[in-house]
Parts: structure tokens; sequence; C-alpha cells
């Protein structure tokens, strides 16, 4: 079947389109496209589908490779701002994974912990007669936890009043390392929040 000349124009022009906005290109995308690669593989080579961390990961990885772009290449008004944000984020991110502020009240205490044998009258022997089982308990030896209390104000006032209760203490309760444990959980939980907000009010400033 031969293809009319209306047609045959059409396809040379949709080549000769291809060519002047990706064909030309082809080459460098490809190389680009083998870089992105290899310096994503380490990331992609650990992840895992089961656990919030592997996505916390991603996010961060790809916030920091687009700062380091935005900062050396952004030629828009506030590049260097929006290269900080992205940073920021990233170390947000970080304290996230790694429950920074939720273990951060441990700094402030010095704890000793031991293992104790559980009485062998304990129910849990009647399905493993002859075996011995042990329990952690802790001892604190040292705390510190008025300055801990000194860096978060806001927070110490709240737990004193009642607004943050997550340990469902009641008022006889109110003991420094309880205090310390709301305070620390709740700067955990504000730091996960504060990593949404900042992308969710800034992500589609950041392209260039």
């Amino acid at each position: 079947m031969e293809i009319d000349r209306s047609e045959r124009i059409n396809f040379l022009e949709k080549i000769r389109l291809w060519w002047k906005f990706e064909g030309r290109y082809y080459h460098s995308d490809f190389i680009k496209g083998v870089k992105n690669i290899w310096r994503w593989l380490p990331v992609i080579w650990k992840d895992r589908d089961w656990d919030q961390a592997y996505i916390y990961t991603i996010i961060k990885t790809k916030l920091e490779f687009q700062a380091n772009y935005i900062h050396e290449c952004g030629n828009h008004v506030g590049a260097e701002r929006d290269a900080e944000r992205m940073r920021l984020v990233a170390k947000l991110i970080e304290r996230q994974e790694q429950d920074y502020y939720s273990t951060e009240y441990m700094d402030y205490c010095e704890t000793k912990f031991n293992f104790e044998e559980i009485d062998p009258e304990h129910e849990i022997y009647n399905d493993h007669p002859g075996e011995r089982f042990y329990e952690m308990t802790s001892e604190e030896i040292t705390e510190n936890f008025d300055d801990y209390f000194k860096k978060y104000p806001r927070q110490y006032k709240r737990v004193l009043s009642g607004e943050l209760n997550l340990f469902n203490k009641s008022s006889e309760e109110i003991e420094k390392r309880i205090i310390a444990m709301e305070i620390a959980h709740d700067n955990q939980d504000r730091c996960k929040k504060l990593i949404f907000n900042i992308m969710n009010d800034h992500i589609e400033r950041w392209w260039n």
C-alpha cells in the first residue's frame, strides 16, 4: 500500500520534532540514566517493602541529591534557601529514622540495667518446665532532667498541665523520668509532622 505525500510529510515532521526535542539528547540522557542507576544502587539494593524506614530513606536520598543540584545549578530566586530547606528535611528524616528525640532524654540520666531470674512460681513456667527465664530491670543511678526540661520549657509546661499524657499517668505519678519520656515522645512526633509540613509548604518550589 503506497503512502500518500501528506502522510510522508507528517511522518518526516514527527521525526524532525523528535530529533529537535528528544533525539539529539538521547546519548546524554542515556549517560545520565546509567549514572542514576549507579548512585541509587546502594539505596535500592537495601530497599524492602515492610517498613516505613525504607520510605524515609528514599525520600531523604532524593532530597539530598536535589539539594546538591539546586545549590550548584539553581538559577531561580531563592535557590540557595530551597536547598537549605531540602537539607533540613533530610536531616529531620535522619533523626526520625534514628528515634533521636524519643531517646534524647536518656542523655540526661545514668541507668543501670540488670537481668534477674523470674520467680519459679510464675505461670510462664507452666508451659516451659525445666527452663529458666529472665526479665530486665532498670535502676536510675543519676539524673539531670532539670537541664532537659529547661531545653524544652513549652513541652514541660504541657506535661505538668496534663495536656501531654501519653502514658496515662495520674497526678501522683508525676516523676521526672515520666515527664522526660512524655517530652521525648512529643518531640519525636513533632519532628515527623515538621518533615511533612515543610514539604507541604515548599515542595512545589523545588525545581529548577
